[in-house]
């Protein structure tokens, strides 16, 4: 029997349901308007396409959504000085800045520039801190979003094997702190895998719950799964396809339709985690406002 397919793409229309509920609440009672700045730099494609579901989806849910579009000569003083004043601006709650940003700007330095209560993507130190200590702040929008998606399914892990592959700051690290937390929808028992880790087969056929962000279009095969076991796919890799007009078609890190004969329950790509991250940062932006009104 196939696995039983997640649907990101219902789950996420359902906590978007939420967010407009709070957001129309705030303007009732406060005249408030949620606020989310997002700073794009360059011309990277994918980046474009991101910013312009995160600029629709917020329009639809009616938070005033302003894009800063800059060039991708752009020097970082002037990224910086439009970070200082989006942290001025009363009418804006949230503030990300889409990556990857052009080479010659130095990342983490323009994310430390952000107010951490305005840093709705959860990679200020800050709230990096406070997730890793286990006390309030933002968390990171796609690991936020792994677990909404664990919750809203009926999948407790707590006590379950969680093997996360890959350990980026975006994603692998901040969701290992997620699922270890002392709270409803975590008290996982996480192991973290990454280039490094010797026989990782043996590790992966051995999770409950098997989270993949490694970045490798197909790298999970069915050997690789545990029978019944919980596949969340994070990859979101671009793989040529002349049956498509663009070239090209979107595949994850696990290889679907092998793995689906396998699990118990599979995200698919696109479709899965994919809708959860712009979801979750409409989440966090409505949980912004509320702090700061």
């Amino acid at each position: 029997m196939s696995a039983h397919i997640i649907d990101g793409k219902a789950i996420a229309e359902a906590v978007l349901a939420e967010v407009g509920r709070r957001a129309e609440a705030l303007r009732e009672a406060k005249g408030v308007q949620p606020g989310l700045a997002v700073i794009l730099i360059g011309e990277n494609p994918a980046s474009q396409v991101y910013v312009r579901m995160k600029h629709q989806t917020c329009e639809r849910m009616g938070f005033l959504s302003p894009v800063h579009h800059l060039t991708a000569e752009v020097s970082q003083e002037k990224v910086a000085a439009l970070i200082a004043d989006l942290n001025g601006d009363a009418r804006l709650h949230g503030i990300l800045l889409q990556m990857p940003l052009p080479t010659h700007l130095d990342e983490q330095l323009l994310l430390e520039k952000i107010d951490p209560r305005k840093d709705v993507d959860g990679f200020h130190p800050v709230n990096a801190g406070r997730l890793a200590l286990g006390l309030p702040g933002f968390v990171p929008c796609t690991p936020l979003g792994v677990r909404e998606l664990l919750v809203r399914s009926g999948i407790d892990p707590a006590g379950r094997l969680t093997v996360i592959v890959g350990r980026s700051n975006i994603v692998g690290r901040p969701l290992a702190l997620l699922l270890m937390r002392k709270e409803r929808g975590s008290d996982a028992t996480v192991c973290v895998c990454h280039s490094r880790t010797p026989n990782l087969a043996n590790l992966t056929r051995q999770a409950d719950i098997l989270v993949a962000a490694i970045g490798k279009a197909r790298f999970i095969t069915a050997d690789m799964i545990k029978p019944a076991a919980v596949v969340i796919d994070v990859g979101v890799n671009r793989i040529e396809d002349p049956t498509k007009k663009s070239g090209y078609r979107l595949v994850g890190d696990v290889d679907f339709e092998a793995v689906r004969e396998v699990a118990g329950a599979i995200t698919p790509v696109p479709g899965g985690v994919g809708p959860m991250t712009i979801a979750m940062l409409l989440h966090n932006t409505v949980q912004a406002a509320e702090a700061q009104s």
